[in-house]
C-alpha cells in the first residue's frame, strides 16, 4: 500500500502542471490565511482622508497601498486577503457537505442496486434537471430569509446542497465495479455485513477517486461562491469576498481597473490551481490503479 502511494506521489511530482497547481493553491492559501493576520489595515474600515484622491476617487497601487484603495478608502490588498479567507472557507464547507451527501448516496446506490439505485439516481436527475445557478440563487435567497446565525451559512449550505451530484454519480459507478469483484464476493461468503463491506473493503478503494473529485468540486464551489456574491447573495457587507469585490468595483473598471483586476486575478489563480491539482491527482491515481 505504501509503495503504491509512493509511486503515485512520484508521478504527481513529475507532472509539471500538477506541481504548478499545488504551488498556486499553496500560495492562495498562504495569502488567505496568513496575510490578514499580519496586515496593518482593517479590510472593513475605510480611510476617507488618506485613502482617496483629492477628487474622492480610489487610489491606484502605490508604496502605501500595494493594490491601491477602493471607493471607500479601504486597502484592496487587505480586502483581497480577507476575502480570500472567506471565499475559501465557504468553498471548503460546501465541498465537505457535498462530499458527505455524495459519498453516502453513491455508496448506497452502487451497493444496493435495484429499486434503491433507481430511486436515488432519479433524485440525482431531479437535481440536475434544474439549472444549477438558478437553483443555487433560489436556495440562497430562502436561507437568507431564514436569518441563520452565521452570515456565510446560507452560501455554503446552498452550494453544498446543489454540488453533490457529481460525487454521487462517480462513487456509484466505482462502487458497482467493486461490488462485482472477487474481494466483495469473498467478504459476503464469510458473512460480512453490508456496513462492514462498505467501510472495510469499498471505501478504502475509493480514496483516490474521492480526493480527485473533491479537488474539482472545490474549484467549482469557489467559482460558484463568487457568482453568488456578485449577484448579492453572498456574505453581506462589510464582509469582503472576491465576488463582492468584483461587484463593488464594476463601476470603476475604467478609472480604477485595479478594483476589478485584483479579485478577478485571485479567483482565476485559485480556480486554475485547484483544477490543475485535480488533474495531477487524477493522473497519479489512475496510473497507480492501472494493472
Amino acid at each position: 500500500m505504501l509503495g503504491a502511494v509512493n509511486r503515485a506521489g512520484r508521478r504527481f511530482v513529475a507532472n509539471r502542471g500538477a506541481v504548478l497547481g499545488a504551488l498556486l493553491v499553496l500560495g492562495v492559501l498562504c495569502i488567505a490565511l496568513i496575510a490578514p493576520a499580519v496586515s496593518a489595515r482593517d479590510p472593513r474600515i475605510g480611510d476617507v482622508e488618506h485613502g482617496l484622491s483629492e477628487l474622492g476617487a480610489p487610489l491606484p497601487p502605490s508604496r502605501d497601498a500595494v493594490l491601491g484603495t477602493d471607493e471607500l478608502g479601504r486597502d484592496v490588498w487587505a480586502r483581497v486577503a480577507s476575502g480570500g479567507r472567506i471565499s475559501l472557507v465557504i468553498a471548503a464547507l460546501a465541498t465537505a457537505i457535498a462530499l458527505v451527501i455524495g459519498v453516502a448516496i453513491g455508496l448506497t446506490a452502487g451497493y444496493a442496486g435495484g429499486a434503491t439505485d433507481s430511486a436515488l439516481m432519479r433524485l440525482v436527475d431531479l437535481v440536475l434537471a434544474f439549472p444549477i445557478l438558478l437553483l443555487a440563487i433560489l436556495l440562497a435567497a430562502l436561507f437568507r430569509e431564514a436569518r441563520l446565525s452565521s452570515s456565510i451559512a446560507p452560501v455554503f449550505l446552498t452550494l453544498g446542497l446543489v454540488s453533490w451530484t457529481t460525487m454521487a454519480r462517480v462513487i456509484r459507478g466505482r462502487t458497482q465495479l467493486l461490488v462485482r469483484s472477487e474481494m466483495i464476493a469473498a467478504a459476503r461468503a464469510i458473512g460480512a455485513s453490508p456496513v462492514r463491506i462498505l467501510v472495510r473493503h469499498v471505501l478504502p478503494n475509493l480514496g483516490g477517486l474521492v480526493i480527485v473529485v473533491t479537488a474539482f468540486g472545490f474549484a467549482q464551489n469557489l467559482l460558484s461562491e463568487s457568482v453568488l456574491s456578485y449577484v448579492g447573495l453572498g456574505p453581506p457587507p462589510p464582509t469582503a469576498s472576491w465576488g463582492r469585490m468584483l461587484y463593488e468595483g464594476r463601476a470603476y473598471y475604467r478609472t480604477a481597473p485595479h478594483l476589478v483586476l485584483a479579485p478577478g486575478v485571485a479567483i482565476a489563480l485559485a480556480v486554475v490551481g485547484f483544477n490543475l491539482l485535480g488533474d495531477g491527482l487524477r493522473d497519479a491515481f489512475d496510473a497507480r490503479e492501472t494493472p
